[in-house]
């Protein structure tokens, strides 16, 4: 395979290589862009060479209780190829963090992210997986590990909204409510936990819905709202198991943004009265949230739940 090109393979493996082959992914679809932007420099630096010498990784370490320079965290966002996780993805990779998205089947979507991120000098790749299947979220974990050898930063950003009122509402539909919204959190955390306890560090950020921290009803959508409301739970029972890990877990609850490439610049520009602070909410909202859950600042905050509706809904 030729560096920096496009290739499908008989074995449904799309690579786009900036500077690298890579070897063939039997089990998932699992996008790759590499940039060539160098790393800042680390306390120790191991490095080792993939099967058939075909790949290289890179392993940072650092002593307990050491700081970990901020280009050299990595995150994964679920559900990372598009909309809010899209923003929030875009957002850390400004910040230089190095970033793992996941997606469920639209890989252009996904590419399309990936290059953004990369016009941004991001190090980042993507991977296929369903994150309401334990096994294959599973696998997303083992791959952002062998990919860049840690996980500080999980942010649970998948959920399916479902209009229908109780009524009308089959059994399938709210089990498939909760598997996205309660149930790939669970799967996720609990697949990231052990990773982040070596570290001594980790933040896990989860997606809920404004009013989930008051159990919020709203007709049309109880399924929704009741497994939002579970996340928020959910959230902050994980919070004080891992404290003692250095391990904070919070929720942020996002307003409904209806333009969700809409940049922060562009939101301050138009008037909307359905948000008291005046204008629409931008997915770069809920980044800048994430960014300050994700940070060293933010050590002493856990089970926390925090709203960025512009005072909506308050």
């Amino acid at each position: 395979m030729k560096t920096g090109g496009l290739k499908f393979s008989n074995r449904h493996t799309f690579d786009y290589t900036t500077r690298m082959a890579v070897p063939k992914r039997s089990s998932a679809m699992d996008f790759l862009l590499s940039s060539p932007r160098p790393r800042p420099p680390a306390l120790h630096i191991k490095s080792r060479l993939g099967r058939a010498h075909r790949f290289h990784y890179t392993y940072v370490f650092f002593p307990e209780g050491s700081t970990v320079p901020l280009q050299q965290r990595t995150a994964l966002i679920t559900g990372g190829s598009r909309g809010i996780g899209k923003g929030i993805a875009q957002g850390l990779a400004r910040e230089g963090l190095r970033v793992a998205i996941s997606y469920r089947a639209n890989k252009t979507a996904a590419h399309n992210t990936l290059k953004q991120l990369q016009s941004q000098g991001a190090e980042c790749f993507a991977v296929e997986a369903d994150s309401t299947d334990p096994q294959k979220v599973q696998f997303l974990i083992d791959k952002v590990l062998e990919r860049f050898g840690r996980l500080d930063i999980l942010i649970n950003n998948v959920g399916e909204f479902n209009w229908k009122p109780v009524a009308e509402a089959s059994l399938e539909e709210w089990k498939a409510t909760f598997e996205s919204n309660l149930f790939s959190v669970f799967y996720a955390s609990k697949a990231a936990l052990p990773a982040m306890r070596r570290q001594r560090w980790g933040r896990i950020i989860n997606l809920g819905a404004v009013g989930a921290e008051r159990a919020f009803g709203q007709g049309t959508i109880s399924s929704y709202a009741a497994a939002k409301a579970a996340v928020v739970s959910f959230s902050r029972s994980l919070a004080i198991e891992e404290a003692k890990h250095g391990i904070t877990v919070n929720v942020i609850n996002p307003s409904n943004i209806d333009e969700k490439d809409l940049t922060i610049e562009e939101a301050r520009r138009l008037r909307d009265t359905r948000f008291p602070i005046g204008r629409p909410p931008s997915s770069e909202d809920v980044s800048a949230a994430v960014k300050f859950f994700a940070s060293d600042e933010a050590d002493y905050i856990t089970g926390q739940v925090l709203n960025v509706s512009g005072g909506w809904m308050l």
